[in-house]
């Protein structure tokens, strides 16, 4: 008897299989490409993968237990088919809905806005698609006897369904077609699903609306809706390039993500807009100063011919975060001659530096597209005289390039008086600060502070270089007037700030960075 009813439910079963793996497929393309949608409006950390992955969770969830419901009470072929229409339709509701732009009408404090964001985006047509698996068990369920096995092998199915549309979306759908062709791709998949159980036989049918649907693809791709917000989509970045006007010229700036990283003048490549780019600048006439009196250069008669000889004396630069290339570019017109290594993670970011941002081709720039943890961990093929770091905000920063390894690693290839130049995000509770510069001290002899805002703690967020180095700085050598001894804290302040509560120190194994930062997400500022 048992073998008589296994062996017509047996293709049945593999079609069953077969429609759990590609919904499932379809939930974890959908969640990973949540992420990268949301990124331009609310960046990209913890907190927004913790409500990514949350709110899908919740929505398949619930549908799961709608879906089970629904199973009991109308199971059929047309129930199926209607799910993955209306899965489809939400799924491309996610496009619409996007593009209004939610999140620049409210001003609500920052993980309420992911939350939200994500919620009303991708909670429906997660739930819709959660209810795929129960009605799947139901119609497939024919001996009691065999129901283990069935339930098993479907939801084993939509396992390798989770994990071929996670590592087919991570490792080349987002890149090679971006987030918004992806949604769109998976609507016509789930909207296709549907026709073939609505339509049944009726393959004509099926046919000349999947020609419909064909034709409305290729009209929304010419209409540019399937293109998305972003000049080049990557694994790491949403990049926009945008033109606007600062200090009454127009600028090119970068935007990766909803980070406005920098801002470039294609007619005068020195000029800086950050105040931290101008302290970056200041160190750097220091150490070329103190490098022209190591090699025994003589003062010049005028302080304005010291200068030019000492913009002369060549300085090896390692450049952590390439962006816009804007303090690179910046060093190659006023330092010629000096060594300028720029790790840049993400190779599109650097190409876009070259396309729009005015480095040049014949550049003496030098371009390591990789981690600049892996880059450093290697046995140094030589000192530097400047390491300058830049790959930090308040919405996504890289924690293992924070932590004491990190910068043990950035020791081993400065010069013994070489600098350690790091721009950080912080509010006024400053907890990171606290335990980054607790940390940094525990590499370097000196550890200097200096907040880009004299009432730095009052604002919910600051820009703060902080600089490590084992040779104290001549602060006679800057001018009284630079930025830099003005922001500059005194040793008492910094030592006051590590006291306000115990300063963790940051490890490979504990650096609880965006939980630092939460005042910063929250908008907080002084109490």
């Amino acid at each position: 008897m048992e073998t008589n009813t296994s062996s017509p439910s047996r293709p049945r079963l593999w079609l069953f299989t077969l429609i759990v793996f590609m919904s499932s497929g379809c939930i974890m393309i959908l969640e990973l490409v949540a992420g990268r949608i949301i990124a331009p409006s609310v960046g990209v950390s913890l907190y927004t993968w913790t409500s990514v992955i949350g709110v899908i969770l919740a929505g398949i969830s619930l549908g799961n237990y709608l879906g089970g419901r629904l199973a009991d009470r109308w199971a059929s072929p047309r129930l199926l088919g209607l799910m993955f229409v209306l899965a489809g339709l939400t799924s491309l509701g996610v496009l619409a809905i996007d593009q209004m732009n939610l999140m620049e009408r409210v001003e609500w404090p920052i993980v309420l806005e992911i939350l939200a964001l994500i919620a009303v985006l991708f909670f429906v047509p997660c739930t819709i698609l959660g209810t795929i698996s129960p009605i799947v068990v139901k119609l497939a369920m024919h001996d009691l006897a065999r129901a283990g096995r069935t339930v098993g092998q479907i939801y084993a199915f939509g396992s390798v369904g989770s994990i071929v549309g996670t590592f087919l979306t991570g490792f080349w759908l987002i890149a090679e077609f971006g987030t918004y062709a992806i949604v769109w791709g998976v609507a016509v998949v789930l909207f296709f699903l549907g026709l073939l159980f609505l339509l049944g036989r009726r393959w004509w049918a099926t046919t000349l609306v999947m020609l419909a649907v064909a034709g409305g693809s290729v009209w929304a791709f010419r209409q540019g809706w399937i293109e998305g917000p972003c000049m080049h989509e990557t694994n790491y970045f949403c990049i926009k390039v945008k033109e606007e006007e600062k200090d009454g010229e127009i600028v090119r700036t970068l935007i990766l993500d909803r980070l406005v990283h920098s801002y470039t003048s294609l007619n005068d490549p020195t000029k800086l807009v950050y105040g931290y780019e101008k302290i970056y600048a200041e160190l750097t006439a220091y150490q070329a100063e103190r490098r022209a009196r190591a090699q025994g250069v003589q003062e010049h008669h005028t302080q304005e011919q010291s200068a030019l000889l000492h913009a002369s004396v060549p300085l090896r630069t390692l450049f952590i975060g390439g962006g816009g290339y804007t303090f690179p570019k910046y060093m190659e017109i006023l330092y010629p001659g000096s060594t300028l290594d720029v790790i840049e993670i993400d190779p599109m970011v650097t190409w876009v530096a070259y396309a729009y941002l005015g480095l040049s081709k014949d550049t003496r720039v030098a371009s390591y597209n990789e981690d600049a943890r892996m880059f450093l961990k290697r046995e140094p093929t030589q000192r530097y005289d400047l390491i300058m770091g830049d790959a930090f905000n308040d919405f996504s920063v890289p924690y293992h390039l924070t932590t004491q390894g990190f910068n043990e690693r950035v020791h081993a290839w400065l010069e013994p008086d070489g600098l350690y130049m790091v721009n950080i995000i912080d509010g006024a509770y400053g907890h990171f600060l606290r335990a980054y510069v607790h940390t940094l001290r525990q590499t370097f002899a000196h550890v200097y502070v200096a907040p880009t805002n004299s009432k730095w703690r009052e604002a919910s967020r600051n820009t703060i270089v902080i600089v490590g180095t084992d040779t104290p700085l001549d602060m006679d050598a800057l001018a009284e007037d630079s930025l830099w001894r003005r922001y500059l804290l005194a040793a008492e302040e910094v030592d006051a700030l590590l006291v306000e509560a115990e300063p963790a120190i940051l490890t490979d194994r504990h650096a609880p960075v965006e939980q630092m930062l939460a005042p910063v997400f929250l908008g907080k500022g002084a109490e």
